[in-house]
């Protein structure tokens, strides 16, 4: 037997603190923590309710108390139900601004290895990379001043089209939807993230059967759909969409791990108006839906 070993020449070890938000543990480069102050539960309530959004004081320092789930996983407000004992909030003081993040526990700080992310995740705001845990598990490392700055604009931005609306009413014609069917939750996050980027609105199914359900309410503009799902395949789905007089035209992009001639030639065969690899392009995946939302 003959085993081979490639080490980089050039590894970067990076000091950081796990947190947990809700069920995903993140890590964060100590370099971006200022300090760690717990703070009950229901003085945490208190600011989430109160209209100043939350300025928090501490050391005569003041900061912007946030949930960091409002970054991560769109959860602005913890469920903070039940909860006794004081709750980990990490300091970051930005040259922008200074942010108070509450997270729901802290795991521990550790040394990790800092690896480089795919196509998919490098243009996404706020990821600096990701790191392999003992237990194999895979954890993403959260570039904090980046997620405030794009917060921070996004603010700016609202500001702006508040005094915009309120000095001369404007008619926007409403998003395109975009469907994201796909078992795996890592596509769904990622795919989803681009899309709204980009000024789509998103609809999410986990398989097969959950599309089905979804577009007995919702007529996306276009589908993006996979092939491997459980209950209910994409061969399946796009015949179902195809055989329906109401979603027969709705456009559907096919990605899938499968890029044999035969499987692309069945998707053609049923309909499928592109077919696309895994790991996609994003380029080519914002043009080919581009391209399907004039024609409809």
């Amino acid at each position: 037997s003959q085993f081979t070993v490639r080490l980089p020449f050039t590894v970067a070890v990076n000091r950081a603190l796990m947190v947990k938000v809700s069920e995903e543990n993140y890590a964060i480069p100590l370099s971006h923590v200022e300090g760690i102050v717990r703070v009950s539960p229901y003085e945490l309530e208190t600011y989430y309710q109160s209209e100043s959004s939350g300025t928090f004081e501490y050391a005569g320092q003041t900061y912007r108390l946030q949930y960091l789930g409002a970054y991560v996983n769109n959860s602005t407000v913890p469920n903070l139900q039940g909860m006794t004992r004081p709750l980990p909030v990490l300091l970051i003081r930005g040259a922008e601004q200074s942010v108070a993040l509450q997270v729901d526990s802290i795991i521990g700080s550790r040394e990790i290895v800092v690896k480089s992310v795919g196509p998919q995740l490098s243009t996404v705001s706020g990821i600096s990379g990701a790191t392999i845990l003992g237990d194999g598990s895979v954890v993403i490392i959260l570039d904090l001043p980046a997620l405030i700055r794009s917060d921070l604009a996004e603010r700016l931005v609202e500001d702006v089209e508040e005094s915009i609306i309120e000095e001369e009413p404007i008619v926007v014609d409403a998003a395109p939807v975009v469907m994201v069917v796909d078992d795996s939750v890592t596509v769904r996050k990622v795919t989803s993230r681009v899309l709204e980027r980009h000024g789509y609105e998103v609809l999410l199914a986990r398989d097969g059967v959950d599309a089905v359900t979804v577009l007995q309410e919702h007529t996306p503009n276009v589908i993006l759909l996979d092939i491997e799902m459980p209950r209910m395949d994409g061969f399946e789905v796009a015949s179902h969409i195809r055989h329906d007089s109401r979603l027969k035209n709705i456009p559907i992009i096919m990605i899938t791990s499968r890029t044999g001639q035969k499987h692309r030639e069945r998707a053609l065969s049923l309909g499928v108006n592109e077919y696309l690899g895994k790991p996609f392009q994003e380029t080519e995946l914002l043009q080919h839906i581009g391209e399907l939302v004039g024609k409809t």
